[in-house]
This record gives structure tokens, C-alpha cells and sequence, in this order.
């Protein structure tokens, strides 16, 4: 199954239910300043609100393209008015796009399918070089000092979610949400599980103790 990400800084557009065509499932997730709140998984299409409670649209739209793994994302300004001025700030700012808000579930996803349908996808992220940490995000491997390490398809998930966020405590809910596990009370402790299986293999590859238990609040990985 292809994925594709829609990420909105609309929190209530954050929580559309999946959509599946032919072989591809888009789902939806949360923008903030901080970045996308769920792994990014193939193509991203980003709809920024013009105006939002910590910043502004123009703004996280300029932080998308410094962002390395959302600079090929789609993004789509959700404007208040249709307003001329508006319009040319937005795609000054670095957005493809500009829409009158609110949409709904299905524009924005009509509005994915057709230029999806067309070919016109952003290209996804297919690497992350984090020094001695490289992360082969198309072919799901990861290596340390060239050194593959050994990790089932959660475990990759995990690692590649917390080196994007490298240096940050992560709570188990988090990591959850993140791997779009919510729902199911089982999986905090099966995040410890996965936890326990990257450790080991980090260590195998002789990645040492990068990833730390920070008790009582959650993991970091602790990358230069």
C-alpha cells in the first residue's frame, strides 16, 4: 500500500479519517510550529491556515521550506478572503497554491487527487544524513558509520520519527500518535517494546547509548 500525508494546521482537519484509492491511503495529520505531529510518510500535502495562534501562515510557510522534510511538500495557503494581495504573499512566501478556507474533507482531498491523479507529487523525502546516523527513508534501512542496523518496520518508524526530532524528549502517547497507533491503550507499552528492540540493535551496530530513557517523561535520541 502507497501512502500519501496530508499534513493541515487546522486541528479539527488533523482528525479526517483515512481515505483509500486503488493501491494509495492518504491520511490526514497535525501541522504545528513545531512540525508535523505524525511521521510523514510519502508524498506531503501541506495546507496552511493565513492566520494561526502562534504564528503566521506566511511564516510557517517559510519554516516548511527550510524544513528538510517537508521543502518538496505541496503546500496550499488556506486564506481567509479571496483577497489579490493576499493571494501574491502567500506565493512569495513559498506556497504552491492558495485556497479559500474552510475546506472541508473532501476538497482538500479533491483537491490531492487531482493533481495526484495528474503526477504532479512532491517528491517525498528519500534521505535523512544526520552524520554518523543516515536514514534511507525509500528503501526503510538505516545505517550507523555505514553499519546497517537491524530493525523490524516499527522500529525503523520510531528511530526515523525521533531523529527528525533529535535532542527532544518524545512520551510514549507521542511516539503513539506519531506512528498513527492511537486508540488502542496497548500500544503505550508496546512502544516500550519497540523501544528495547531499536536500543538492541543501535547497540549491535555500534551506535552506543544514544537513545536515552529520560523516567517518568519518555525517550530522546541524543544526536550531535
Amino acid at each position: 500500500m502507497n501512502r500519501v500525508s496530508i499534513v493541515t494546521t487546522d486541528e479539527a482537519a488533523s482528525r479526517f479519517g483515512e481515505f483509500s484509492n486503488g493501491e494509495t491511503r492518504f491520511s490526514f495529520g497535525l501541522l504545528t510550529s513545531d512540525g508535523p505531529q505524525k511521521l510523514v510518510e510519502g508524498p506531503v500535502w501541506a495546507f496552511v491556515d493565513w492566520v494561526m495562534d502562534d504564528l503566521s501562515g506566511l511564516e510557517m510557510c517559510r519554516r516548511l521550506r527550510a524544513d528538510r522534510r517537508l521543502n518538496d511538500a505541496h503546500v496550499t495557503m488556506v486564506l481567509e478572503a479571496d483577497d489579490p494581495e493576499d493571494r501574491r504573499r502567500a506565493l512569495k512566501a513559498g506556497a504552491d497554491d492558495y485556497a479559500v478556507g474552510p475546506l472541508d474533507r473532501q476538497a482538500m482531498l479533491d483537491r490531492v487527487l487531482a493533481l495526484h491523479a495528474a503526477g504532479n507529487r512532491p517528491a517525498g523525502l528519500q534521505m535523512l544524513d544526520m552524520g554518523d546516523l543516515q536514514i534511507n527513508v525509500a528503501g526503510e534501512q538505516a545505517r550507523w558509520k555505514g553499519e546497517l542496523l537491524r530493525l523490524r518496520p516499527n522500529e525503523f518508524r520510531v528511530l526515523r520519527f525521533m531523529a527528525e526530532n533529535a535532542n527532544r524528549i518524545l512520551t510514549r502517547q507521542e511516539l503513539v500518535d506519531a506512528l498513527g497507533k492511537d486508540g488502542d491503550p496497548e500500544y503505550l507499552r508496546t512502544v516500550d517494546v519497540w523501544i528495547k528492540r531499536l536500543r538492541f540493535g543501535m547497540r549491535e551496530a555500534g551506535a552506543g547509548n544514544l537513545l536515552r530513557t529520560v523516567h517518568g517523561k519518555g525517550y530522546v535520541l541524543d544526536l550531535p
